[in-house]
């Protein structure tokens, strides 16, 4: 058996950033997980507190570029006993040097009352069929005191929108601007394959002059410098650019202050081959420099008529 001090030691691979979600139930738990998704934890509903120390020490939690892991664990003390088995599982966290914040989620009873009256579900602390909601809110509220009193943040939702609380929670956890928070994918494609339909903002730049009817792009592409400048210096894509720049500049913070995780924008030409695939990097460029994490692709490259050029549908 291994003694006390190598079951306290420090773990030997990176350990996750940890988040414990806890509070009263009904005060948004399951929108602050959401929220820890789209800021790319790794998310557990209802875990049991002993598989804290074992999940944590264990290697399996994805990462992005080779860093460590963020977990976002949702525990509740709906009885003594889980809420005991709670705290001195964070106790062992705390001695074995591992890192982790408490976030409470607490609300008044009124609007806990209210919620539940409002989705007809059960509250975990009315299993018997005989305690009431008020009487059920009354028990946990007693249960989570000592919780409540250890947590890193607490986050009252009683007159809070779930914008307002995924706001107020990744200004404490994430790690990006709100900006880099939301994912953008740009892509090309082309009309007659069929329309994009999975576009929260659609432009159609076939009003542009054609490469096409050039038989030296014929057979080129939008990522062949010949074509871009074609398309791009022409006076009609610089008018255009500056309008479609400033409509940009307009929607995107309000997509950004909505609490949007991921927005497709599509840019369509006849056959996705010369000018919207210009179009699309140009836009790609100009978001990345405002501060937004975007990724191009062209969803109809690899139909083009482009010969012996080269066919890849792979985004910049």
């Amino acid at each position: 058996m291994a003694s006390n001090d190598a079951q306290n030691a420090p773990m030997p691979h990176p350990t996750p950033d940890l988040v414990v979600i806890t509070g009263m139930s009904g005060a948004g738990r399951t929108e602050a997980m959401h929220t820890f998704e789209d800021m790319n934890y790794f998310c557990i509903d209802n875990l049991p507190p002993a598989l804290l120390m074992s999940l944590v020490s264990s290697d399996s939690i994805p990462s992005q570029d080779g860093a460590s892991g963020k977990l976002a664990v949702v525990c509740d003390a709906r009885n003594r006993n889980y809420f005991r088995e709670l705290t001195r599982e964070l106790a062992r966290l705390s001695e074995a040097g591992i890192d982790y914040s408490i976030i409470f989620l607490d609300a008044s009873d009124e609007a806990i009352l209210a919620r539940y009256k409002a989705s007809r579900r059960r509250h975990p602390m009315c299993v018997d069929n005989k305690t009431t909601i008020s009487q059920g809110i009354a028990m946990e509220r007693e249960l989570t005191q000592e919780l409540r009193a250890t947590a890193d943040a607490i986050i009252d939702t009683s007159n809070m929108r779930p914008i307002v609380l995924r706001e107020r929670i990744r200004s404490l956890f994430a790690h990006e601007t709100p900006r880099q928070g939301m994912s953008v994918v740009v892509y090309s494609f082309g009309f007659k394959h069929g329309s994009a339909a999975d576009a929260d903002i659609l432009i159609d730049v076939r009003f542009l002059p054609n490469p096409y009817y050039d038989p030296e792009m014929r057979h080129l592409t939008g990522l062949d410098d010949k074509v871009r400048t074609f398309v791009m210096e022409r006076s009609e894509t610089k008018e255009f650019m500056v309008r479609w720049t400033a409509l940009l500049d307009c929607v995107m913070p309000g997509y950004v202050a909505e609490g949007k995780q991921q927005l497709a924008i599509g840019v369509g030409c006849t056959g996705g081959q010369h000018r919207s695939v210009a179009i699309a990097v140009a836009t790609g460029e100009y978001l990345r420099k405002c501060g937004y994490q975007v990724h191009v692709s062209h969803r109809d490259l690899s139909r083009a008529d482009t010969g012996e050029a080269k066919k890849s549908g792979e985004g910049e």
